[in-house]
């Protein structure tokens, strides 16, 4: 099998040296076979007849042994029609994060939120807010109270949403417990448009719209204008295949380095885990395990919204879903899970032998 080593030098040397940690060992991001294979009739077929079980899966896209093998439409919208992804906009504005930091935007993970958004905190702060990092947003570690969940509608009505965030109390110590919350994601939405001048709509066009060739449609912006960092970016289950095959080959699209392969390698370290469902969390990813024990990792949308990327087994599996009804509480998400771990996982390691 080819596969496509990661090439850490000059972004671990540019960008992590200021305090990032340690790397995680190596490993190969993509095995992808050197010929096209497909996977068996049979698999393939029960992989549709499980998947059709669920009356809210809306799409699936199967990427698996160097090709696409699944492209199904069960039903709602067309599957090359952009859709809400919900929170998987979170991987998305991490992503962005990560290529910030090649490009010298940000200096690191160790870089402090406070100086970026000066005039965004509160008179009386709380000195534990000069110590919270670009590092402990993106793995939901800020140790402010959170703003989803309980507290996600009192926050998106206030009047600056990035100030509401700032002021949170804090409930742990910044790089402790997970505490998943959506305005971590937009405060990092904010500092990419107050380093860079510019929206993150354009950021997000001209840094993986283009290079991916996906569409990328405007989504909802704060009081201020500033983007949703974390929620309601809406993409088409093709674009999202194409930003997880993206990650399955060390962030690479058309030849060209879109994403450092370290940063994808520092996203899948696992750095905390949920208190929800018990899977490790990177940066931006959800990190999980097949029954044998090989990670896979995802990014999670409310109601459903799924891309799955299994290096081991040189799988991209996409899914959208109706985004009315919630996946985690339900039980829906770890359906799909099973789905992609008990049938679409072994179908594609037979299939690559």
């Amino acid at each position: 099998m080819k596969t496509h080593p990661v090439n850490r030098r000059s972004f671990i040397l540019a960008t992590l040296a200021g305090g990032a940690g340690a790397l995680a060992p190596s490993f190969s991001l993509a095995q992808v076979p050197n010929k096209a294979v497909a996977l068996d009739n049979v698999a393939t077929s029960q992989i549709i007849e499980q998947a059709s079980s669920f009356p809210a899966l809306q799409t699936m896209i199967v990427y698996a042994g160097g090709q696409t093998q699944i492209e199904h439409r069960f039903h709602g919208p067309a599957i090359d029609r952009p859709v809400n992804v919900k929170s998987v906009s979170k991987t998305i504005i991490a992503t962005l994060a990560g290529i910030a930091i090649e490009r010298k935007v940000f200096s690191g993970l160790d870089e402090l939120v406070a100086p970026i958004l000066s005039n965004k905190l509160p008179q009386d702060r709380d000195p534990r807010l000069a110590r919270i990092t670009l590092g402990n947003l993106l793995s939901m570690q800020a140790g402010l109270d959170r703003t989803s969940g309980p507290n996600y509608g009192r926050w998106v009505e206030s009047s600056d949403w990035v100030r509401y965030a700032l002021a949170r109390d804090f409930v742990d110590e910044p790089g402790g417990r997970m505490l998943y919350s959506t305005g971590n994601s937009h405060l990092i939405s904010a500092m990419l448009t107050r380093k860079t001048g510019r929206t993150t709509l354009q950021i997000a066009r001209d840094w993986l719209g283009e290079p991916l060739d996906i569409t990328i449609p405007p989504w909802p912006r704060d009081p201020q204008g500033i983007y949703f960092g974390g929620n309601d970016m809406e993409l088409s289950p093709r674009a999202m295949l194409a930003f997880g095959k993206m990650f399955l080959d060390g962030g690479k699209s058309g030849g060209k380095q879109i994403v450092p392969a370290a940063w994808i390698e520092e996203s899948w370290k696992p750095r905390t885990s949920s208190p929800f469902t018990g899977d490790s969390y990177g940066l931006g990813w959800f990190i999980s395990y097949t029954p044998d024990g090989k990670p896979f990792y995802y990014a999670w949308g409310y109601g459903g919204q799924m891309i799955y990327v299994v290096p081991h087994a040189s799988v991209v599996a996409v899914m959208t879903s109706n985004t009315a009804a919630p996946s985690g509480r339900s039980g829906y998400v770890r359906q799909l899970h099973d789905l992609l771990a008990t049938r679409i996982v072994p179908a594609a390691e037979a299939a690559i032998g």
